[in-house]
């Protein structure tokens, strides 16, 4: 679970996921918390948390290496035979991403999609949020082949081991990190499929539309020229904007 400032959303999250798990799973699993870069008070309730119930670890990651830097952070240190994540805002309830557990044993993973038939979307997104998403699963089809309805839903889950495998693959950490992961799952000749969900989109999103909206397309454009003939390209975009950024510090 990548925590980046949810002091207020983590503590009730937290709990019921893990209350759920001790419930029914005893010792059979485990939460890890991945705090990403927070300036709040997240590290020390998720360490009170941590204090209260067994089952939850936490693992403190200083710096801003947003969700995708702070699940792989997760799965290096996860050793479960199936390993997940999902978001810390409560979008995804813990029973909706336990059914996704039940739905991924068994194969090599599941995704939950909040665009399929027979999904429950409990508090549908903004019009803009939803034209965006639209959009960037259009491009994600067009450039990658995968042929998901909803590669940016929070819930996923995959069999261990082939998360092991695709790792070291693993670069982008931005808004492509879901993409840039199913598409290497794929790559490698895993099976993922794609499953309706229940839910909820969370109060206190920190999301500005029209400023994301361009970074994922930018990071969609970017990540499809690193695996093409052209990632001389983005290697020389990255050496350049290096050195500028250097310069001005």
């Amino acid at each position: 679970m990548p925590a980046h400032n949810e002091e207020l959303r983590l503590p009730p999250v937290l709990a019921a996921f893990a209350s759920f798990y001790a419930e029914h799973m005893g010792g059979g699993a485990e939460l890890l918390v991945v705090v990403n870069g927070s300036d709040d008070g997240t590290l020390v309730i998720a360490r009170k948390l941590a204090e209260q119930y067994d089952n939850i670890r936490v693992i403190d990651e200083p710096h801003k290496v947003g969700k995708g830097g702070a699940v792989i952070r997760g799965i290096k240190q996860a050793h479960g035979e199936y390993i997940g994540f999902v978001d810390a805002d409560g979008a995804t309830s813990v029973e909706a991403f336990h059914a996704l557990y039940g739905q991924a044993l068994g194969s090599d993973g599941a995704i939950a999609s909040r665009w399929m038939k027979g999904s429950v979307i409990a508090l549908p997104q903004k019009l803009a949020r939803r034209i965006s998403s639209r959009i960037f699963n259009l491009i994600t089809r067009i450039l990658f082949g995968l042929n998901y309805s909803d590669t940016q839903c929070g819930a996923k889950i995959f069999r261990g081991a082939a998360l092991k495998e695709i790792l070291p693959h693993l670069g982008i950490t931005r808004w492509a990190f879901d993409v840039d992961m199913l598409f290497h799952m794929r790559r490698n000749g895993y099976v993922v499929k794609e499953f309706p969900t229940v839910w909820d989109d969370a109060d206190g999103s920190k999301v500005k539309v029209p400023k994301v909206a361009y970074e994922m397309m930018m990071a969609l454009i970017r990540l499809r020229l690193i695996y093409s003939p052209f990632k001389w390209v983005v290697s020389l975009y990255d050496h350049i904007f290096v050195q500028r950024h250097r310069g001005a510090s």
